[in-house]
């Protein structure tokens, strides 16, 4: 598969609990599902982990599983580490796959979710990514 986007998300658990890609993975495999349904997942320091491999199907966003699936550990609120690190990303899948930013959205525009519970669009502008 070659992705038409990204879409963001948040893992909605709280930071700080030590949660990280094998924990989603296993949180994926409880509700019946072929293991982590993200591409990657930034934890509360910045580290970037995979999920799974580029080129598989997502399974994070009905109807939108042709993006790459990028997960936050947390809430509501997160480190200056993660946003630099989603910023990382857009910028290097973006290029790698040749879309623009205007293909990368939160969770929310597709659903009746708040995830990633902050405004895409606006961090994109902040960071300078638009």
């Amino acid at each position: 598969m070659k992705p038409l986007g990204i879409t963001v998300h948040c893992s909605d658990s709280p930071q700080g609990r030590g949660d990280n890609a094998e924990t989603i993975h296993k949180w994926h495999n409880e509700r019946g599902w072929d293991g982590i349904g993200y591409h990657y997942v930034i934890l509360e320091d910045g580290t970037i982990e995979n999920g799974r491999p580029d080129y598989w199907m997502g399974s994070h966003c009905r109807g939108h599983n042709n993006t790459l699936g990028i997960c936050l550990i947390g809430e509501d609120s997160f480190t200056e580490e993660q946003y630099d690190s989603l910023h990382s990303l857009i910028d290097e899948k973006t290029e790698k796959y040749g879309f623009g930013t205007d293909r990368v959205h939160g969770h929310y525009k597709y659903s009746s979710k708040t995830c990633p519970n902050f405004d895409v669009q606006k961090y994109l502008s902040d960071y300078g990514l638009i």
